[in-house]
């Protein structure tokens, strides 16, 4: 763009230098030192032919003025290459001060000899050399007119004026010829000029062009070299000759593109096989793109050679070094393909090779086993000991598993904790059974990350190819689906794909279209079964529990809906609705009656939970206090810090924590003594065999413990008054809940009930909570 603004622009030249219209005044020397010896040779014979003093004082003027004039033309000679744009202008002055006393000599002299003496051969020779002078001065001074102007006029006008001054008709006529003589020289030194300027204009723009072009062609990221038709190099930039490491002396003058390309392979730039065929692509005479990569060259470059026919025929040949970006390219095309933490093939590239691997024929009676490997209590290591342990512990487990593996099987990660290994060319199911077997005893062995004992298991799902051939897809699928009954079985397993799994997972499929579906439609339903106190016999709490109205599976329990959903992802929005619907129904229940919501671990630890909270007491206005949250041991495991400021922020808003279903997960009592607790409720196991000394110990003493740190206590699961009469004997136990006082109801029948504990009449189906008290 540089090039064409330069060089394009219309009525806008480029500034003439000035030394150039300099030259033009002082140039051809010769000429000019013969006419001052012409003139000062015409003025002697005058004044020897007439005796005239007059004439041989303008002999003597002319004769000096030339002798200085040509002193400064030598001076100017040998210094004209150093000329600058200042010393131009001194030059200018100097020549037009010597000009115009020369100009005024010859015109003196002109004037006086015709003027003073009647001599016909004076005067001729007078004006002649008069007129050839003043021509003269028009062929040499073009290149400033206006010097060349005042010159004319002083030499030419005292002839004019002379010859019109004697008078006579022929003098007169003269004279006029003369006059009109002087307007055409100063006209042509005007033209003259003007064909000057253009000259010069087109030949420094010429220049100018030349040298961007120059500039451009050797300062371009890619190597030149431009061959006449006959084969014969043009034009080579800088560039190229540096890729190529060409000699400085080498010869480029009617050097051919074989002997280019010679000195390439001889500098060790190319090799002689790549050298031939960039050649021969030259000389083919078609445009073609040639990729040279010779590793045995001592930098292993990759270089692209264009070869690009002219229309008048020879060719372009450019040079681009694309090490770099083919570099990148192999560098993007394997972070695309492969694990970048574990250097295993990604889920991409696994299924293209095995894509590939089944399309081989094989052997009929061989078979090939696709293993999908989910890792157990991966996440609580990620969760305890942070991710960068995580990600060793991931490396590690890729270690194992290349090591157990044959060369001809494939190992992928398909990302988090899920690995996929490819099983060829096996005799029977049970080489893919032991293979699993190895898998799930040697992840399960300890690992050392960073000074830490981590034990994790693993668990594989494991799909078969058929003889009448499966797809990638196909066999992905289906140990997929044998890994989830792997894990549903109790992790730390294997299991075989089987055609019933596939319809067991087209329910599961339909169940979550159908959940979710459900949970955009609202058209769940919150069941409430109370927490009764035992000294009292009114119901303190009620817990909300979700059922779903499904209109052909009929109601489902929270059992079915809540593992989907937390699978789903959709456990954070339905606790969401849970929760408001639950607190807007504790509203219209009397003052003292509290309403408890189950929290899952993902709902308790999103970010927003507080903020979720908060925003449900106040749309229904609802006291903080009358609110009951719900959490599990699980909930209590992860992010304990994290854990522990949500508690205590829900304690300082009022909120009441109930630590859910105690003793059936590690049952630390830490927990009591470290996090917030108001209620702790004890899970429905305790209650079986609680007729023997052991059962009832164990959970008076937990009831004890919890009731000494300030806690309520909830026996949950009882379901007759013998149970109900062993929990309450000592006192320790503040609540009980049960299919003994009721099962979970609707709200329209919570109330019912609610407001039979709260002194109206109990219903039939409460004579056991009345005969609690009554005894």
């Amino acid at each position: 763009m540089q090039f064409a603004s330069q060089s394009g622009e219309q009525g806008q030249p480029p500034p003439v230098n000035p030394a150039a219209q300099i030259d033009s005044l002082f140039e051809a020397p010769g000429p000019l030192l013969a006419g001052l010896i012409f003139v000062s040779i015409g003025a002697a014979l005058t004044a020897l032919k007439t005796g005239e003093p007059l004439i041989w004082a303008c002999v003597a003027l002319l004769v000096l003025a030339g002798a200085v004039r040509a002193i400064d033309l030598r001076r100017y000679q040998a210094r004209k290459s150093n000329v600058t744009a200042e010393a131009a202008k001194r030059w200018q002055t100097r020549y037009q001060i010597g000009a115009m006393i020369q100009a005024a000599a010859i015109g003196t002299w002109c004037g006086t000899t015709l003027l003073a003496t009647d001599d016909a051969v004076s005067h001729m020779i007078a004006l002649s050399v008069t007129t050839g002078i003043a021509a003269g001065g028009a062929a040499r001074a073009y290149g400033r007119p206006s010097i060349f102007h005042l010159q004319a006029v002083l030499i030419f006008a005292p002839a004019v004026l002379a010859l019109a001054w004697r008078g006579t008709p022929y003098y007169i006529a003269m004279a006029g010829v003369s006059a009109a003589f002087l307007l055409a020289i100063m006209q042509l030194s005007v033209n003259l000029h003007r064909i000057f300027i253009r000259a010069v204009v087109a030949r420094e723009r010429e220049a100018a062009l030349a040298g961007q072009f120059d500039t451009a062609l050797n300062n371009m990221p890619h190597g030149l070299c431009m061959f006449h038709l006959d084969g014969q190099l043009a034009v080579m930039n800088h560039r190229f000759a540096a890729m190529m490491s060409l000699p400085d002396n080498l010869p480029q003058s009617g050097a051919s593109a074989r002997d280019i390309i010679a000195a390439c392979v001889k500098a060790g730039s190319i090799s002689a096989a790549n050298g031939e065929h960039i050649i021969a692509g030259i000389e083919s005479s078609r445009e073609k793109e040639i990729i040279t990569a010779d590793a045995n060259i001592e930098r292993n470059r990759s270089l692209s050679w264009t070869v690009q026919p002219m229309v008048d025929g020879g060719a372009v040949l450019l040079l681009e070094d694309i090490t770099e970006r083919r570099n990148a390219e192999a560098k993007i095309s394997h972070l695309a393909r492969y694990d970048d933490l574990t250097a295993l093939p990604n889920r991409v590239n696994f299924r293209d090779e095995i894509e590939h691997l089944l399309a081989v024929s094989h052997d009929a009676e061989q078979l090939s086993a696709l293993l999908f490997i989910d890792l157990d209590q991966f996440k609580q290591v990620n969760d305890t000991l942070g991710h960068p342990c995580g990600d060793q512990l991931l490396c590690a487990v890729a270690n194992r598993l290349r090591e157990m593996l044959r060369p001809e099987d494939f190992v992928a990660r398909f990302g988090g904790d899920e690995f996929v290994v490819f099983q060829q060319n096996i005799g029977a199911p049970e080489d893919a059974a032991a293979l699993a077997r190895r898998i799930v005893e040697r992840l399960s062995e300890r690992y050392r990350i960073d000074n830490h004992l981590v034990e994790i298991g693993a668990s594989v799902g494991i799909a078969l190819t058929s003889p009448d051939g499966t797809s990638a897809d196909t066999l992905l699928k289906n140990a997929d689906m044998a890994l989830y009954r792997a894990k549903a079985d109790g992790r730390g397993t294997f299991c075989f794909f089987r055609d019933e799994m596939a319809a067991t997972v087209e329910a599961r499929r339909i169940l979550e279209l159908d959940l979710r579906k459900a949970l955009a439609n609202e058209e769940f339903e919150l069941f409430f079964q109370p927490l009764v106190n035992l000294k009292s016999g009114k119901i303190t709490t009620c817990e909300a529990l979700l059922r779903w109205n499904h209109p052909v599976r009929g109601t489902v329990s929270p059992v079915d809906i809540i593992p989907v959903a937390e699978d789903m992802g959709l456990i954070v929005d339905l606790g969401r609705w849970i929760l408001r619907r639950a607190c807007m129904e504790c509203m219209k229940w009397p003052e003292g009656v509290s309403v408890a919501v189950n929290f899952s671990p993902q709902q308790f630890h999103q970010r927003d939970v507080l903020s979720e909270i908060r925003y449900a007491l106040e749309v229904s206005g609802l006291p903080a206090h009358r609110l009951e949250i719900e959490i599990t041991e699980s909930s209590l495991l992860r992010n304990t810090q994290l854990t522990h400021d949500i508690l205590s922020q829900l304690h300082a808003l009022g909120v009441r924590i109930s630590l859910d279903d105690f003793g059936t997960g590690y049952s630390s009592l830490s927990y009591l003594h470290n996090f917030p607790m108001q209620k702790v409720k004890i899970d429905r196991s305790f209650l079986e065999g609680i007729d023997t000394d052991r059962p009832l110990t164990l959970l008076r003493g937990v009831a004890r413990l919890s009731a000494d740190l300030g806690m309520s206590v909830v026996v949950e699961g009882i379901e007759t008054n013998e149970q109900l009469e062993l929990i309450s004997a000592d006192g320790t136990v503040t609540e009980g809940q049960g299919y003994l006082f009721s099962r979970p109801v609707p709200a329209v029948r919570i109330r019912q009930l609610l407001n039979a504990s709260h002194g109206r009449r109990m219903p039939d189906d409460q004579l056991a909570v009345v005969s609690f008290r009554s005894a």
